[in-house]
């Protein structure tokens, strides 16, 4: 993927490529954060209207991550908001950085500080003013990064005593997709309890509409349950959600996080490009309801003969 003013091409689903620009990093002021808030930008050369999705990404990585959703996205016509944040590699944050304990909250911070410079953004990546669909915003996220994205979705962390924090939910977030993110905090191992006290989510609360995508490989040692407490945000959470669970997945889920990165440990292209499509299917739908893009995307899954995944729906 280039990035400033430069193309490439990524093939669509169907028909000819679509030409995706990128550009970073885009800079959005970021006033008590202790730096500003770099982010990357990508979206169709062309057309209007475009719907948004942006997009947290997992513990270490940044706004350069993630290009196998990144670019097929941006070919599907999203305009792709990756933020970097303070955990990132390439920041290299200092463990007793003051700000280290808190990172959890700056990072949902980012994704609303995003959404309130959405003129920035436009403004600042040549060719995208007055086309992006103010109306029609999704998150996104991998590992931490779903549960970033979840929280403007809905979910809440629970105290010690059990109560659920601040509600931080954002009503300009119609949709949402969560990537292997974690589930109760009910089973963790005791280093994770010491270490990581937001890991206490609530789903109760989670109502806006949502695809959770799990693998069922994917073990953590962050819990002491199997691969079924990835799927804990379907499971516990009301309102209109969808669940794929990829069969021989782990934490990478075949390889979002990049092509050929160390960290992707089942490597399958076949297996990242079904999430590419069933993603993109959802997010169009369920921004767009006249589109029927999901259904069609759903049943080709289950009538497959050799499928990498079954999915679930509710809807109440």
């Amino acid at each position: 993927m280039s990035d400033s003013n430069n193309t490439v091409n990524v093939r669509k689903s169907a028909g000819a490529p679509a030409t995706v620009i990128s550009a970073k990093p885009v800079v959005l002021a970021a006033p008590g954060r202790g730096e500003d808030l770099q982010v990357r930008v990508s979206a169709p050369a062309t057309g209007g209207d475009l719907p948004v999705v942006v997009f947290s990404h997992g513990f270490g990585w940044s706004m350069n991550g993630y290009a196998p959703l990144a670019d097929f996205w941006a070919a599907q016509g999203f305009v792709v908001v990756q933020p970097t944040h303070l955990d990132s590699r390439t920041l290299g944050l200092p463990a007793e950085d003051p700000r280290t304990p808190r990172i959890w909250r700056f990072r949902i911070e980012d994704l609303k500080r995003v959404l309130d410079g959405l003129d920035v953004l436009e403004a600042s990546v040549p060719g995208l003013g007055g086309r992006l669909d103010r109306g029609r915003i999704a998150v996104a996220g991998h590992s931490w990064g779903a549960q970033t994205a979840s929280t403007l979705l809905g979910a809440r962390f629970l105290d010690s005593d059990g109560v659920p924090g601040e509600d931080m939910s954002d009503p300009r977030v119609k949709a949402g997709v969560l990537l292997a993110m974690a589930g109760l905090g009910d089973d963790l191992t005791p280093f994770a309890a010491e270490n990581f006290p937001f890991m206490r989510p609530s789903f109760d609360t989670m109502t806006t509409p949502a695809l959770v995508v799990a693998g069922d490989h994917d073990q953590s040692h962050l819990t002491s349950r199997g691969p079924d407490w990835f799927t804990d945000p379907y499971t516990h959470s009301p309102g209109s959600k969808s669940l794929l669970t990829l069969f021989g997945a782990e934490h990478s889920l075949g390889g979002i996080p990049g092509y050929e990165v160390a960290e992707t440990t089942d490597e399958s292209p076949a297996r990242v490009a079904l999430i590419q499509q069933l993603t993109s299917a959802f997010l169009r739908s369920a921004l767009y309801t006249e589109d029927s893009g999901w259904k069609a995307a759903v049943a080709l899954l289950e009538e497959g003969s050799d499928p990498l995944g079954k999915l679930e729906s509710k809807v109440f």
